[in-house]
């Protein structure tokens, strides 16, 4: 998914994923030193270059350190990536 766009559904299927780590009291902590490189090197892997290496970084972190599982991640990525960043784009003007 490097160069393609990552769909919106399955940026919410990774962080519903990261989250269903807090369903489970005391597992749930455990299940993050899993889930927390696996989700870093997803991260890198659907966003790519600079975005995905520094998102996958914070989500590194988000996932590892306690309390912070809620953060949509990889939904804010793609609402950045798809939304904001879109309407920052250059508007290309033709010559009348």
């Amino acid at each position: 998914m490097n160069k393609q766009q990552s769909s919106l559904l399955f940026c919410i299927l990774m962080d519903a994923i990261g989250y269903a780590t807090y369903a489970v009291p005391f597992l749930g902590e455990f299940a993050d030193v899993i889930w927390a490189p696996l989700s870093a090197i997803i991260f890198f892997k659907t966003f790519g270059g600079w975005k995905g290496a520094f998102g996958g970084v914070f989500n590194f972190f988000e996932e590892i350190l306690p309390w912070t599982d809620f953060i949509p991640s990889f939904t804010l990525m793609w609402a950045w990536q798809n939304l904001v960043a879109k309407k920052k784009s250059p508007v290309s003007l033709k010559a009348a």
